[in-house]
């Protein structure tokens, strides 16, 4: 006999998704190396593989940090955009954010809603996912996610571009 389902998505299963993600990320970044890594694809408006790691460690920041846990957070959103620098550096960053996320669910309660406000950057249709932690928490692994396919988008445009 089976139990009935619950339609609740236990933290570590999305957990599991979110570290499926940032390893990916990790290895994609080791294999370009610092330069290929800080290149960006010859494309009107395209980031590098490493501005789009940095973006996503905001995005864990600002959003489980500052919207799930109400963690106070200092995030330049601008300077993600044109952040460089060395691999090795940014594979510690997203460990040590990974390390973070941990902390700011230590309380996470899916059904509740978040205890940080969205500081004024409510967009249309953020209402959708914000209502509750479980929906904020979606929205991490959901950039996380979407970023992870413009990674290796980004990583094989360079590796051809630069052979």
């Amino acid at each position: 006999m089976t139990a009935e389902p619950t339609g609740v998505v236990p933290l570590d299963d999305v957990l599991v998704h979110v570290d499926r993600a940032l390893r990916g990320m990790a290895a994609t970044l080791a294999d370009l190396g610092d330069d290929l890594a800080n290149r960006r694809p010859d494309l009107p408006g395209a980031n590098s593989a490493y501005v789009i790691v940095t973006h996503c460690l905001g995005v864990m920041e600002f959003w489980g940090g500052h919207v799930i846990a109400d963690r106070a957070i200092t995030r330049d959103r601008d300077a993600e955009f044109v952040a460089h620098g060395p691999v090795a550096d940014l594979i510690s960053r997203v460990r040590v954010q990974r390390t973070r996320l941990d902390a700011d669910l230590a309380s996470y309660d899916g059904a509740a809603p978040p205890r940080g406000s969205l500081d004024g950057r409510r967009r249309e249709g953020d209402e959708e996912f914000t209502r509750t932690q479980g929906g904020v928490l979606m929205h991490i692994y959901e950039e996380l996610a979407q970023h992870r396919g413009h990674l290796d988008l980004t990583a094989d445009l360079v590796r051809k571009e630069h052979p």
